[in-house]
């Protein structure tokens, strides 16, 4: 069994918004499709790290869904800014239930167990995009830092604990980052961290690599040529 990681699939096959209309992403599908099926079998684990599908809702998001159930493994999403089809844990397993999704599962304050590893994460919350109040940000960061908390207590003893976020916990220039994420994880003993979010121009600015004791690694679609990143674990 071997584990990967992949964000930011942005699947549109139940709507009308394709990604193809950016640059780099053209003909994006049919490679991913491509590389998903040539590295992954039923027995893996799949990590998606938010921005799973533009739908506005679970029933509009049934295409999306039976697109992934197609492929092989067991898939993990956790919740992205643009996933706004997201309800609750409750609802969109009952959603997978109900429709045959039986690889599709929800990471939110839990955990997903691969021997002695752990598969942790949340969403995350940006700390350095204007609009909010302050106190609006501390209240959301603090949110997300419960709910990182809650999935890595999850973890109980599991030897090692990686944490899976769809915004960045970092940025380069900044000293800090989303500090109540960064301390969750230091708490926990956390050593890597893999995120989402970031396309075009943005990936060559991404951190990757240690910083304060945490080894970094972005993993939009986009940043992996479309290709599931095996995890060393």
């Amino acid at each position: 069994m071997s584990v990967f990681a992949i964000g930011d699939l942005h699947l549109s096959l139940g709507g009308d918004k394709p990604m193809d209309v950016f640059p780099g992403w053209e003909g994006y599908l049919p490679r991913l499709e491509a590389n998903w099926r040539r590295l992954i079998i039923e027995t893996d684990v799949v990590l998606l790290a938010g921005d799973t599908s533009w739908a506005m809702s679970l029933p509009a998001a049934k295409a999306d869904f039976a697109f992934l159930e197609s492929l092989p493994g067991e898939k993990w999403l956790i919740k992205g800014n643009h996933d706004y089809w997201w309800t609750t844990a409750a609802k969109m397993e009952a959603c997978f239930a109900a429709n045959g999704f039986d690889s599709l599962h929800i990471l939110h304050n839990n955990c997903c167990k691969v021997g002695g590893t752990a598969l942790c994460g949340t969403r995350g919350w940006p700390f350095d995009e204007p609009g909010g109040t302050a106190e609006q940000t501390q209240k959301l960061m603090q949110r997300e830092a419960g709910r990182l908390r809650a999935s890595l207590a999850a973890a109980g003893d599991a030897g090692q604990k990686l944490v899976f976020l769809h915004y960045p916990p970092v940025f380069p220039g900044s000293e800090g980052g989303a500090q109540p994420l960064l301390d969750v994880m230091a708490e926990y003993g956390v050593a890597r961290c893999f995120y989402a979010h970031l396309h075009g121009k943005s990936i060559r600015g991404a951190v990757q690599g240690t910083r304060g004791g945490i080894d970094y690694r972005l993993i939009s679609a986009d940043a992996l040529g479309f290709c599931p990143l095996k995890l060393p674990l």
